[in-house]
């Protein structure tokens, strides 16, 4: 089998602070090692400042006007709250956060495997890991990844159905206490009609940050955790057609690279509309009404992250037609 020496990420620059993991670009038990690392990373700084708000939280106040960041999200998934908002227990806060302190260090380990110990190309390693080996011009191997992504992603968002139907429920703001979610709505017209601002038959530039009750959050979870698990296995047992091919290329690094940061980009444009105006998915009792700062951070990481869609699709294209 031949291995990919593409460098596509890392060529034409001296500045290697730029180059990042593209000097992995060909080695693809390293750059998964790196990935794992990175996830380890976001895991530690999540649970390291969860535990940091629970040492420094004061009941009665506000969680908004403390500054917390993390807590807040907890709260709204029915952790540790009452009637009104107030915080009645703060235990689940720092077990959630020992939990992700913990898996920091399993995915840290994880990552200090694949860089030192394992092969550094996966293929070399036989088994199930060779499955995992790709080539960025391989297109039935690139799916087979991207629909394992796709159901881990749709078992997540399963995740929070299960949460909000059967385990304890979710904090719900229009009665301003938790509750389960026992009839979440399924209706295809409502969910779908959220993606073009339709809501109750009218037409809202808000989209899907117009909604305003659990059950069409819940449906609408239901929905994407179907569509996610359906589109992995189909592209587990599919790989993409010609016309796909045409229109969204994949045969380099690069270009899966600017794929990604486009999703990025606009999954933050998406959440800067929930954080300014949704009250249901972000109640103000724990966000507040003043939500401008919070909506311009999520506003200026889509266009941070859609310039580098830009830049990395324009090197895509040049480098196609060199």
């Amino acid at each position: 089998m031949t291995i990919s020496t593409e460098r596509t990420l890392a060529e034409d620059t001296n500045l290697s602070w730029l180059v990042g993991n593209a000097r992995l670009i060909d080695l693809s038990g390293q750059l998964l090692g790196a990935h794992i690392a990175h996830a380890g990373l976001i895991m530690f700084w999540a649970g390291a400042i969860t535990i940091s708000e629970v040492t420094r939280f004061v009941p009665g106040i506000p969680m908004y006007e403390q500054g917390l960041i993390l807590l807040p999200h907890l709260a709204t998934l029915g952790w540790g709250v009452g009637a009104g908002g107030g915080v009645v227990n703060t235990y689940p806060y720092f077990i959630i956060g020992i939990l992700h302190l913990v898996a920091s260090a399993v995915l840290g380990a994880g990552g200090l495997f694949h860089v030192f110990r394992a092969p550094a190309i996966l293929y070399n390693a036989g088994g199930q890991a060779a499955k995992f080996h790709y080539e960025w011009n391989d297109a039935k191997q690139l799916g087979l990844i991207l629909g394992h992504h796709l159901i881990i992603l749709g078992l997540g968002a399963f995740l929070l159905v299960l949460k909000a139907t059967v385990f304890g429920g979710i904090y719900d703001s229009n009665v301003q206490n938790v509750r389960l979610i026992t009839n979440p709505n399924l209706n295809p017209a409502t969910i779908f009609g959220y993606l073009v601002g339709l809501k109750d038959g009218n037409w809202t530039p808000l989209g899907m940050a117009s909604v305003d009750n659990l059950e069409d959050v819940i449906g609408g979870h239901i929905w994407i955790s179907f569509i996610l698990i359906t589109g992995g296995v189909w592209h587990i047992l599919v790989q993409p057609f010609g016309w796909v091919r045409r229109i969204l290329p994949i045969e380099s690094g690069e270009e899966i690279l600017s794929y990604s940061l486009l999703g990025l980009a606009l999954m933050a444009w998406i959440s800067a509309a929930f954080v300014a105006y949704n009250t249901t998915v972000f109640p103000t009792e724990f966000y507040g009404t003043e939500r401008l700062g919070l909506a311009d951070i999520q506003f200026f990481l889509g266009v941070l992250a859609f310039l580098g869609y830009v830049w990395h699709s324009w090197r895509s294209s040049r480098q196609v037609n060199a």
